[in-house]
């Protein structure tokens, strides 16, 4: 099995290098507008770097477009003729629809896929979708390819813009919520370097423990605040400032933007 990818940067780079690490180096072949960052790319990972899209796609089974939306035109009317309708092409443009990518290059055969950037650790949370032109058997091979990069899951499209509100947009907001409290730590006396591992680790160990457990994260909370206790205290203190709101407006606005970019 062949498998190539437009474009190695952040998101790209990060889905590719896990790529790398599961299957055969040899067989992976990339390309970027930036020649000397694939080339960079292809040799610390151990695969192939192509100086063209074209040639790139060139007998590959599966093909991924990690191209930004504004540039997917530009792509197409170079690569659009070339595409096989034996090949699955793999597009994590933000927003853009498979009924969008189809009118780039009507003759192809898509996967939407949504990623987020923890793929560089292999623990993404990675969305995928398609029309019925692809098998089950070719559904199934693109999640086993991603799953190198992480958890897998496939969505009706729909809920493509809630997936990059929640999972695409959301490691984003995880970091604020690490930064600040890490902030309210060095506030109340610990050192820096100190209060970043002691925040990480803490919503490290609580998103863990929510998806090994299995309960609702209201239990959770429940198990850990005692009657007139530190936690409810600082529970009160959140929503006396809006917290849950200020998570759902920032989740909604995230997926009311990845909506306009797909118009």
């Amino acid at each position: 099995m062949k498998i190539s990818c437009i474009g190695t940067g952040a998101m790209g780079g990060a889905i590719m290098r896990a790529v790398c690490k599961k299957y055969n180096a040899k067989d992976i072949f990339v390309t970027d507008k930036n020649a000397e960052m694939g080339k960079n790319f292809a040799e610390s990972n151990g695969c192939n770097f192509v100086a063209s899209n074209i040639e790139v796609i060139k007998d590959a089974d599966y093909v991924f477009l990690a191209v930004k939306p504004q540039f997917l035109g530009d792509v197409f009317a170079e690569i659009k003729e070339v595409i096989s309708n034996d090949q699955v092409i793999i597009s994590m443009a933000a927003g853009v629809k498979i009924e969008k990518l189809e009118s780039f290059a009507p003759k192809a055969r898509f996967i939407r896929m949504m990623p987020n950037v923890c793929a560089q650790i292999g623990e993404a949370m990675t969305a995928i979708t398609s029309n019925d032109n692809i098998t089950n058997a070719e559904m199934n091979t693109a999640k086993e390819i991603l799953s190198s990069a992480g958890k897998v899951e496939q969505v009706p499209e729909r809920l493509m813009d809630c997936v990059t509100g929640v999972s695409g947009s959301g490691p984003a907001f995880v970091f604020m919520f690490i930064e600040a409290l890490a902030d309210a730590a060095v506030r109340c006396g610990m050192p820096r370097a100190q209060a970043y591992t002691y925040a990480a680790q803490t919503v490290k160990g609580s998103a863990a423990l929510v998806l090994e457990s299995g309960k609702h994260p209201g239990v959770l909370k429940d198990s850990v605040t005692s009657p007139a206790g530190t936690t409810i205290e600082g529970v009160a203190a959140l929503e006396e400032n809006g917290f849950r709101h200020a998570i759902i407006q920032a989740v909604t606005a995230a997926t009311a933007r990845s909506a306009e970019l797909g118009k």
